[in-house]
């Protein structure tokens, strides 16, 4: 009895411990310079505001002259806006001397990495190698860039990188680019972080599980793939079947119902401990779905991430014709 009662008061003072450790904060942080991609909307937008209201020095660049408008409209004149496509490398560079001449000899405290794109989705033999380009020239490959632009001033301020990845880098749910880029996302943040070790640079990952953005509207998403079913060869379309579309759309809002997180706050949340905790965590699991249910299938053997994954999934025509072809010749036979 002793035993369990010493072994129950040592794992409580362990989580005690870790609890006190986790709240400890860097000192001194109001002023700090912090640079944010893809501000227009989503995760981006609500860390800039935030940030901005708790006295960083935020850049936040945005894809479009409206949201920037829009964005320094509702923040402090201290949020300076920039406008950045992370696919043009004349323009990451272009921001990252613009940002060095702001810093100057400070240097750059936070780099969050959040600009990204779904792009379109949809069974692999729909898609073509343009489908898969732009989500990884944004999601990974611009990522990088402006990562290894904005490197020497990180290093500077021995401050941090905050990649925004998704539970989409752990587990693929369908065919399309958006995935591969999460997954590469995954894999540089993890090289990025044992390189940075040395210099003082500490680098997180943030995996949110399917949140309410503009990245994942329903009415985009089904548009793009009527789009790309329009096009099909007449020969693909029979073995997916009439209506293959709306069937399928009909199965992932159901899920999505179940799955949705409606508040974005805690993405934001997360990334505020990375930026700001002594001991920021190397991964961020967000969101109820992506704790409970994606991030661990995503650790179970192939067959049981296989048959969850493809129960969500409409039965293909051609499917259900063989299946039907080999009943009658089974009755033939007896």
């Amino acid at each position: 009895m002793l035993f369990y009662t010493l072994l129950f008061l040592g794992i409580i003072s362990l989580w005690w411990h870790w609890r006190a450790r986790d709240r400890m904060k860097v000192p001194n942080l109001t002023g700090k310079y912090i640079f944010i991609t893809g501000c227009d909307t989503g995760f981006g937008n609500r860390a800039a505001k935030f940030f901005d209201k708790k006295g960083f020095r935020v850049f936040a660049s945005c894809l479009t002259e409206t949201g920037a408008k829009e964005l320094k409209a509702v923040t402090s004149k201290q949020l300076q806006t920039v406008l950045l496509d992370v696919r043009d490398s004349d323009s990451v560079k272009n921001v990252a001397a613009w940002v060095k001449a702001e810093v100057q000899s400070e240097g750059l405290w936070g780099l969050v990495n959040n600009a990204g794109i779904m792009g379109p989705s949809g069974p692999t033999d729909w898609l073509d190698i343009e489908h898969f380009r732009e989500p990884i020239e944004v999601n990974l490959i611009g990522l990088i860039n402006v990562t290894i632009n904005m490197l020497p001033l990180i290093k500077k301020a021995k401050g941090r990188i905050v990649n925004v990845s998704s539970v989409g880098g752990r587990l693929a749910f369908s065919g399309g680019g958006y995935f591969p880029s999460k997954f590469g996302v995954e894999g540089f943040n993890d090289s990025l972080r044992r390189d940075m070790k040395a210099f003082g640079v500490k680098v997180c990952c943030i995996q949110p599980g399917l949140f309410k953005t503009a990245l994942t509207n329903p009415v985009k998403i089904m548009r793009e793939k009527e789009v790309i079913w329009n096009k099909l060869p007449l020969d693909i379309k029979k073995q997916y079947g009439d209506n293959y579309v709306q069937k399928d759309a009909a199965k992932k809002e159901k899920l999505s119902k179940i799955c949705l997180n409606k508040d974005i706050s805690p993405v934001v949340q997360c990334m505020e401990h990375a930026l700001t905790s002594l001991h920021p965590h190397a991964h961020y699991v967000v969101g109820r779905d992506a704790k409970l249910f994606w991030n661990p299938l995503s650790r179970m053997p192939v067959a049981i991430q296989d048959f969850l994954l493809l129960w969500n999934r409409v039965e293909l025509a051609a499917s259900h014709a063989k299946y039907k072809s080999s009943k009658i010749v089974s009755e033939k036979t007896v």
